[in-house]
Protein backbone atom coordinates (compact mmCIF):
# COMPACT_ATOMS: atom_id res chain seq x y z
CA UNK A 1 0.00 0.00 0.00
CA UNK A 2 1.48 3.37 -0.93
CA UNK A 3 2.47 6.13 2.10
CA UNK A 4 -0.01 8.34 0.25
CA UNK A 5 -2.54 6.63 0.95
CA UNK A 6 -2.28 5.69 4.47
CA UNK A 7 -1.72 9.41 5.21
CA UNK A 8 -5.02 10.11 3.38
CA UNK A 9 -6.38 7.61 5.87
CA UNK A 10 -4.69 9.09 8.83
CA UNK A 11 -5.85 12.19 7.68
CA UNK A 12 -8.67 14.42 10.03
CA UNK A 13 -10.73 14.25 7.11
CA UNK A 14 -10.44 10.45 6.54
CA UNK A 15 -10.63 9.35 10.53
CA UNK A 16 -13.61 11.15 10.70
CA UNK A 17 -14.97 10.10 7.41
CA UNK A 18 -14.09 6.01 8.23
CA UNK A 19 -16.62 6.45 11.80
CA UNK A 20 -19.25 7.64 10.06
CA UNK A 21 -19.27 4.91 6.95
CA UNK A 22 -21.90 2.34 7.26
CA UNK A 23 -21.21 -1.24 7.42
CA UNK A 24 -19.25 -1.87 3.99
CA UNK A 25 -21.04 -3.94 1.51
CA UNK A 26 -19.10 -5.35 -1.86
CA UNK A 27 -22.46 -4.80 -3.73
CA UNK A 28 -22.22 -1.08 -3.02
CA UNK A 29 -18.96 -0.36 -2.68
CA UNK A 30 -18.58 1.13 -6.18
CA UNK A 31 -21.76 3.56 -5.31
CA UNK A 32 -20.81 4.24 -1.96
CA UNK A 33 -17.74 6.16 -3.25
CA UNK A 34 -19.65 8.07 -6.42
CA UNK A 35 -21.15 9.72 -3.48
CA UNK A 36 -18.70 10.19 -1.01
CA UNK A 37 -16.38 12.23 -3.94
CA UNK A 38 -19.97 13.72 -5.15
CA UNK A 39 -20.15 15.17 -1.89
CA UNK A 40 -16.91 17.12 -2.24
CA UNK A 41 -14.86 14.67 -0.22
CA UNK A 42 -11.31 14.71 -2.07
CA UNK A 43 -10.65 11.84 -4.36
CA UNK A 44 -7.98 10.23 -3.02
CA UNK A 45 -9.34 10.64 0.71
CA UNK A 46 -12.30 8.78 -0.52
CA UNK A 47 -10.30 5.97 -2.17
CA UNK A 48 -8.25 5.36 1.10
CA UNK A 49 -11.86 5.47 3.19
CA UNK A 50 -12.92 2.68 0.88
CA UNK A 51 -9.74 0.38 1.11
CA UNK A 52 -10.01 0.64 4.89
CA UNK A 53 -13.14 0.18 5.47
CA UNK A 54 -12.84 -3.36 2.81
CA UNK A 55 -10.19 -4.21 4.78
CA UNK A 56 -11.97 -3.89 7.81
CA UNK A 57 -14.83 -5.95 6.99
CA UNK A 58 -12.19 -8.89 5.93
CA UNK A 59 -10.55 -8.22 9.52
CA UNK A 60 -13.53 -9.33 11.73
CA UNK A 61 -12.34 -12.59 10.77
CA UNK A 62 -9.18 -12.23 12.78
CA UNK A 63 -10.07 -9.45 15.08
CA UNK A 64 -13.99 -9.17 15.58
CA UNK A 65 -15.14 -5.82 16.70
CA UNK A 66 -11.69 -4.28 17.45
CA UNK A 67 -11.14 -4.22 13.86
CA UNK A 68 -13.55 -1.20 13.70
CA UNK A 69 -10.62 1.14 15.39
CA UNK A 70 -7.98 -0.25 13.01
CA UNK A 71 -6.05 0.40 10.01
CA UNK A 72 -4.94 -2.24 7.75
CA UNK A 73 -2.60 -2.78 4.85
CA UNK A 74 -3.90 -5.42 2.45
CA UNK A 75 -0.42 -8.08 3.27
CA UNK A 76 -0.20 -6.73 6.87
CA UNK A 77 -4.23 -7.79 7.30
CA UNK A 78 -2.92 -11.24 5.34
CA UNK A 79 0.42 -12.21 7.71
CA UNK A 80 -1.32 -10.34 10.85
CA UNK A 81 -1.83 -12.85 14.15
CA UNK A 82 -5.87 -13.76 15.12
CA UNK A 83 -6.34 -11.95 18.71
CA UNK A 84 -6.61 -14.13 20.44
CA UNK A 85 -3.98 -16.19 19.52
CA UNK A 86 -1.95 -13.11 19.70
CA UNK A 87 -3.45 -13.17 23.04
CA UNK A 88 -1.67 -16.59 24.16
CA UNK A 89 1.50 -15.80 22.14
CA UNK A 90 1.47 -12.13 24.95
CA UNK A 91 0.34 -14.31 27.77
CA UNK A 92 3.55 -16.60 27.66
CA UNK A 93 5.71 -13.36 28.11
CA UNK A 94 3.61 -12.52 31.20
CA UNK A 95 4.14 -15.66 32.95
CA UNK A 96 7.97 -15.39 31.93
CA UNK A 97 8.17 -12.25 33.77
CA UNK A 98 8.87 -10.20 31.01
CA UNK A 99 7.79 -6.62 30.78
CA UNK A 100 9.74 -4.98 27.90
CA UNK A 101 9.50 -7.01 24.67
CA UNK A 102 10.85 -6.16 21.19
CA UNK A 103 8.97 -6.98 18.26
CA UNK A 104 11.03 -7.37 15.59
CA UNK A 105 8.72 -7.92 12.64
CA UNK A 106 5.47 -5.77 13.95
CA UNK A 107 3.64 -5.50 10.49
CA UNK A 108 -0.08 -4.06 11.58
CA UNK A 109 0.91 -4.07 15.09
CA UNK A 110 -1.59 -7.35 15.80
CA UNK A 111 1.30 -9.14 18.55
CA UNK A 112 2.11 -6.22 19.63
CA UNK A 113 -1.30 -4.96 20.71
CA UNK A 114 -2.28 -8.01 22.53
CA UNK A 115 1.20 -7.59 24.50
CA UNK A 116 0.60 -4.17 25.43
CA UNK A 117 -2.79 -4.81 26.47
CA UNK A 118 -1.54 -7.08 29.28
CA UNK A 119 0.93 -4.60 30.40
CA UNK A 120 3.98 -4.98 28.51
CA UNK A 121 5.72 -2.16 27.06
CA UNK A 122 6.79 -2.76 23.28
CA UNK A 123 9.13 -1.77 20.92
CA UNK A 124 7.81 -2.68 17.20
CA UNK A 125 10.21 -2.36 14.47
CA UNK A 126 8.66 -2.39 11.30
CA UNK A 127 11.00 -1.26 8.18
CA UNK A 128 8.03 -0.79 5.73
CA UNK A 129 7.10 2.81 6.00
CA UNK A 130 3.21 2.67 5.09
CA UNK A 131 2.97 -0.41 7.77
CA UNK A 132 4.48 1.72 10.30
CA UNK A 133 2.32 4.30 10.34
CA UNK A 134 -0.60 1.64 10.37
CA UNK A 135 1.34 0.31 13.26
CA UNK A 136 1.53 3.47 14.99
CA UNK A 137 -2.01 3.83 15.10
CA UNK A 138 -3.10 0.33 15.88
CA UNK A 139 -1.02 1.04 19.07
CA UNK A 140 -2.11 4.63 19.60
CA UNK A 141 -3.80 3.44 23.01
CA UNK A 142 -0.85 2.10 24.88
CA UNK A 143 1.46 5.28 25.60
CA UNK A 144 4.44 2.86 26.51
CA UNK A 145 4.73 0.87 23.16
CA UNK A 146 6.58 2.56 20.20
CA UNK A 147 6.75 1.98 16.58
CA UNK A 148 10.23 2.20 15.43
CA UNK A 149 10.37 2.61 11.45
CA UNK A 150 13.90 0.57 11.13
CA UNK A 151 15.39 -2.61 10.07
CA UNK A 152 15.25 -4.12 13.94
CA UNK A 153 17.76 -6.86 13.15
CA UNK A 154 20.54 -3.82 12.26
CA UNK A 155 19.46 -2.37 16.15
CA UNK A 156 18.45 -5.05 18.17
CA UNK A 157 21.13 -5.99 19.90
CA UNK A 158 20.97 -2.60 21.38
CA UNK A 159 17.57 -2.15 23.02
CA UNK A 160 16.45 -1.88 26.39
CA UNK A 161 14.66 -5.12 26.12
CA UNK A 162 13.88 -8.70 28.25
CA UNK A 163 12.58 -10.80 25.23
CA UNK A 164 12.23 -10.54 21.67
CA UNK A 165 9.00 -11.94 19.45
CA UNK A 166 9.32 -11.91 15.72
CA UNK A 167 6.68 -13.32 13.02
CA UNK A 168 9.28 -13.55 10.18
CA UNK A 169 7.42 -12.49 6.40
CA UNK A 170 6.98 -15.67 4.28
CA UNK A 171 6.13 -14.33 0.94
CA UNK A 172 8.19 -13.38 -2.19
CA UNK A 173 7.49 -10.92 -4.68
CA UNK A 174 7.99 -13.59 -7.30
CA UNK A 175 5.82 -16.81 -5.72
CA UNK A 176 3.46 -15.04 -3.21
CA UNK A 177 3.13 -16.61 0.37
CA UNK A 178 6.18 -19.80 0.56
CA UNK A 179 7.02 -22.20 3.06
CA UNK A 180 10.81 -22.25 2.22
CA UNK A 181 13.35 -21.46 4.66
CA UNK A 182 15.11 -19.92 2.41
CA UNK A 183 12.29 -17.36 1.99
CA UNK A 184 12.04 -16.45 5.27
CA UNK A 185 12.94 -13.03 6.37
CA UNK A 186 14.68 -12.20 8.45
CA UNK A 187 16.59 -15.35 8.29
CA UNK A 188 15.24 -18.16 11.07
CA UNK A 189 19.41 -18.54 11.68
CA UNK A 190 19.65 -15.05 12.22
CA UNK A 191 16.27 -14.99 14.81
CA UNK A 192 17.68 -17.96 16.62
CA UNK A 193 21.05 -16.44 16.96
CA UNK A 194 19.62 -13.82 19.28
CA UNK A 195 19.04 -16.62 21.84
CA UNK A 196 22.84 -15.78 23.75
CA UNK A 197 21.88 -11.80 24.49
CA UNK A 198 17.86 -12.84 24.44
CA UNK A 199 16.93 -15.97 25.75
CA UNK A 200 13.35 -15.52 26.43
CA UNK A 201 12.88 -15.40 22.03
CA UNK A 202 9.28 -16.56 20.79
CA UNK A 203 8.83 -17.09 17.32
CA UNK A 204 5.75 -16.98 14.97
CA UNK A 205 6.39 -19.86 11.91
CA UNK A 206 4.69 -21.55 9.11
CA UNK A 207 3.05 -24.47 10.36
CA UNK A 208 4.74 -26.63 6.72
CA UNK A 209 8.05 -26.47 8.53
CA UNK A 210 9.85 -29.55 9.03
CA UNK A 211 11.19 -30.67 12.80
CA UNK A 212 14.26 -31.13 11.86
CA UNK A 213 14.88 -27.88 11.29
CA UNK A 214 13.84 -26.52 14.89
CA UNK A 215 15.73 -26.43 17.70
CA UNK A 216 15.42 -29.16 20.22
CA UNK A 217 16.06 -27.18 23.31
CA UNK A 218 13.09 -24.84 22.55
CA UNK A 219 9.15 -25.37 22.38
CA UNK A 220 7.55 -26.03 19.26
CA UNK A 221 3.70 -26.04 19.27
CA UNK A 222 1.60 -25.97 16.08
CA UNK A 223 -2.09 -24.46 16.51
CA UNK A 224 -5.06 -24.44 14.81
CA UNK A 225 -8.34 -21.84 15.47
CA UNK A 226 -11.52 -22.99 14.52
CA UNK A 227 -10.32 -26.17 12.64
CA UNK A 228 -7.38 -24.64 10.46
CA UNK A 229 -3.96 -24.57 11.49
CA UNK A 230 -2.45 -21.15 11.28
CA UNK A 231 1.47 -21.48 13.10
CA UNK A 232 3.71 -23.35 14.87
CA UNK A 233 5.04 -20.86 17.55
CA UNK A 234 8.18 -21.61 18.85
CA UNK A 235 9.72 -20.56 22.19
CA UNK A 236 12.73 -20.52 23.63
CA UNK A 237 14.34 -20.12 26.79
CA UNK A 238 11.64 -19.06 30.02
CA UNK A 239 9.16 -18.97 27.52
CA UNK A 240 8.91 -22.18 26.82
CA UNK A 241 6.60 -24.71 29.26
CA UNK A 242 8.36 -27.67 28.19
CA UNK A 243 10.98 -29.33 25.32
CA UNK A 244 10.04 -30.79 22.65
CA UNK A 245 6.59 -30.51 20.02
CA UNK A 246 2.92 -29.99 20.71
CA UNK A 247 -0.35 -28.59 19.59
CA UNK A 248 -2.85 -26.23 20.58
CA UNK A 249 -6.39 -26.44 19.50
CA UNK A 250 -8.51 -23.37 19.78
CA UNK A 251 -12.42 -23.96 20.01
CA UNK A 252 -16.10 -22.54 21.24
CA UNK A 253 -15.36 -24.04 24.30
CA UNK A 254 -11.72 -22.50 24.58
CA UNK A 255 -8.45 -24.18 24.25
CA UNK A 256 -6.52 -27.20 24.69
CA UNK A 257 -3.20 -28.32 24.52
CA UNK A 258 -1.64 -32.03 23.46
CA UNK A 259 1.65 -32.93 24.24
CA UNK A 260 4.78 -34.97 22.92
CA UNK A 261 4.49 -38.72 25.25
CA UNK A 262 6.27 -40.61 22.89
CA UNK A 263 3.28 -43.04 22.50
CA UNK A 264 2.77 -45.46 20.18
CA UNK A 265 -0.07 -46.56 18.15
CA UNK A 266 -0.72 -49.93 16.60
CA UNK A 267 -2.00 -50.95 13.43
CA UNK A 268 -5.63 -52.74 12.71
CA UNK A 269 -8.74 -53.05 10.79
CA UNK A 270 -11.42 -50.38 10.79
CA UNK A 271 -13.51 -50.57 14.25
CA UNK A 272 -17.05 -49.06 15.16
CA UNK A 273 -15.56 -45.20 15.06
CA UNK A 274 -13.23 -43.17 13.05
CA UNK A 275 -11.37 -40.65 14.99
CA UNK A 276 -9.70 -37.71 12.42
CA UNK A 277 -7.35 -35.79 14.45
CA UNK A 278 -7.06 -32.02 14.13
CA UNK A 279 -4.20 -30.68 11.70
CA UNK A 280 -1.98 -29.47 14.49
CA UNK A 281 -1.61 -32.99 15.73
CA UNK A 282 -1.03 -33.95 12.60
CA UNK A 283 1.42 -31.62 12.14
CA UNK A 284 3.22 -32.22 15.66
CA UNK A 285 3.15 -35.43 15.03
CA UNK A 286 1.02 -36.49 17.84
CA UNK A 287 -1.53 -38.73 15.77
CA UNK A 288 -0.39 -41.10 18.27
CA UNK A 289 -1.22 -39.87 21.25
CA UNK A 290 -4.91 -38.91 20.02
CA UNK A 291 -4.63 -42.85 19.42
CA UNK A 292 -3.85 -44.10 22.84
CA UNK A 293 -6.45 -41.18 24.43
CA UNK A 294 -9.16 -42.80 22.39
CA UNK A 295 -8.15 -46.34 23.28
CA UNK A 296 -7.96 -47.12 19.30
CA UNK A 297 -5.17 -47.51 16.82
CA UNK A 298 -3.93 -46.49 12.94
CA UNK A 299 -6.20 -47.72 10.36
CA UNK A 300 -2.89 -47.97 8.19
CA UNK A 301 1.07 -46.85 9.42
CA UNK A 302 1.46 -43.90 7.16
CA UNK A 303 -2.35 -42.55 7.63
CA UNK A 304 -3.76 -40.06 9.87
CA UNK A 305 -6.80 -41.64 10.67
CA UNK A 306 -7.77 -43.65 13.99
CA UNK A 307 -10.10 -46.11 14.47
CA UNK A 308 -11.85 -47.49 17.81
CA UNK A 309 -14.45 -49.53 19.44
CA UNK A 310 -16.17 -46.71 21.25
CA UNK A 311 -17.36 -43.30 20.94
CA UNK A 312 -15.01 -40.88 23.21
CA UNK A 313 -14.95 -37.25 23.58
CA UNK A 314 -11.50 -35.33 22.43
CA UNK A 315 -11.04 -31.69 21.41
CA UNK A 316 -8.00 -33.20 19.24
CA UNK A 317 -10.20 -35.17 16.85
CA UNK A 318 -13.57 -35.23 14.74
CA UNK A 319 -15.61 -38.27 15.36
CA UNK A 320 -17.68 -40.34 12.75
CA UNK A 321 -19.72 -43.37 13.17
CA UNK A 322 -18.74 -45.86 10.19
CA UNK A 323 -21.82 -46.79 8.64
CA UNK A 324 -20.04 -48.95 5.73
CA UNK A 325 -16.24 -50.20 4.91
CA UNK A 326 -16.19 -50.53 0.91
CA UNK A 327 -13.53 -52.11 -1.52
CA UNK A 328 -12.36 -48.99 -3.60
CA UNK A 329 -14.06 -48.48 -7.11
CA UNK A 330 -16.30 -45.88 -8.71
CA UNK A 331 -18.60 -48.41 -10.13
CA UNK A 332 -19.08 -49.71 -7.13
CA UNK A 333 -19.79 -46.51 -5.15
CA UNK A 334 -21.92 -45.13 -7.65
CA UNK A 335 -24.03 -48.09 -6.99
CA UNK A 336 -24.42 -47.88 -3.14
CA UNK A 337 -25.12 -44.17 -3.54
CA UNK A 338 -27.89 -44.53 -6.10
CA UNK A 339 -29.76 -47.27 -4.30
CA UNK A 340 -29.92 -45.02 -1.15
CA UNK A 341 -30.87 -42.00 -2.72
CA UNK A 342 -28.19 -40.22 -2.08
CA UNK A 343 -27.45 -37.20 -4.21
CA UNK A 344 -25.36 -35.19 -2.32
CA UNK A 345 -21.50 -36.62 -0.86
CA UNK A 346 -18.85 -34.63 1.58
CA UNK A 347 -15.88 -36.58 0.40
CA UNK A 348 -12.92 -36.37 2.64
CA UNK A 349 -9.36 -38.02 1.81
CA UNK A 350 -6.15 -39.33 2.81
CA UNK A 351 -3.54 -41.72 1.02
CA UNK A 352 -5.07 -41.79 -1.79
CA UNK A 353 -4.55 -39.55 -5.63
CA UNK A 354 -8.26 -39.26 -6.22
CA UNK A 355 -9.37 -36.12 -6.10
CA UNK A 356 -12.69 -35.03 -4.81
CA UNK A 357 -13.73 -33.26 -7.51
CA UNK A 358 -13.18 -35.74 -10.52
CA UNK A 359 -14.69 -38.62 -8.33
CA UNK A 360 -17.85 -36.34 -7.92
CA UNK A 361 -18.62 -35.80 -11.42
CA UNK A 362 -18.01 -40.04 -12.02
CA UNK A 363 -20.72 -40.51 -9.64
CA UNK A 364 -23.46 -38.76 -11.38
CA UNK A 365 -25.27 -38.32 -8.26
CA UNK A 366 -29.35 -38.28 -8.09
CA UNK A 367 -31.50 -38.35 -4.73
CA UNK A 368 -32.59 -35.87 -2.03
CA UNK A 369 -30.10 -38.11 1.00
CA UNK A 370 -26.98 -37.39 1.32
CA UNK A 371 -23.70 -38.60 2.79
CA UNK A 372 -19.90 -38.49 3.79
CA UNK A 373 -17.06 -40.60 2.42
CA UNK A 374 -13.77 -40.95 3.16
CA UNK A 375 -11.32 -42.09 0.47
CA UNK A 376 -8.77 -43.45 2.52
CA UNK A 377 -6.29 -46.82 2.76
CA UNK A 378 -6.26 -49.59 5.63
CA UNK A 379 -3.79 -51.54 6.42
CA UNK A 380 -2.16 -50.76 2.65
CA UNK A 381 -5.57 -51.40 0.84
CA UNK A 382 -7.74 -47.90 -1.18
CA UNK A 383 -10.97 -48.47 0.87
CA UNK A 384 -14.30 -46.29 1.13
CA UNK A 385 -15.53 -45.38 4.03
CA UNK A 386 -19.30 -44.38 4.58
CA UNK A 387 -19.67 -42.38 7.99
CA UNK A 388 -21.83 -39.99 9.99
CA UNK A 389 -20.26 -37.29 12.02
CA UNK A 390 -21.04 -38.10 15.51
Amino acid sequence: MEIGEVRAALSAEGRALLRTLPAYRPSDALNQGDRLRGQGYPADVVSAVMTQARLRDKARNKFGDFADGMLFTPDGLEQATRLRVAALHARRFIEAGIERVADLTAGIGADAMAMSALGIAVMAFERDESTALVADHNLRHWPDSVVVHADSLSVIREADVDGVFADPARRTKAKGRSHRLADYEPALADLLGLRDRYPALGLKLGPGIPHSSLPSDAEAEWVSDAGQVVEVGLWCGPLARRLGRGSLVLCSDGFHRLSDTSATAGVGPVDHYLFEPDGAVIRAGLVAEVAQAVDGRLIDRTIAFVTGPRLVSTPFATAYRIVDNLPFGVKNLRSYLRERGIGRVTIKKRGTAVTPEGLRSELRLKGDEEATIVLTRVSGEQRILVVEPV
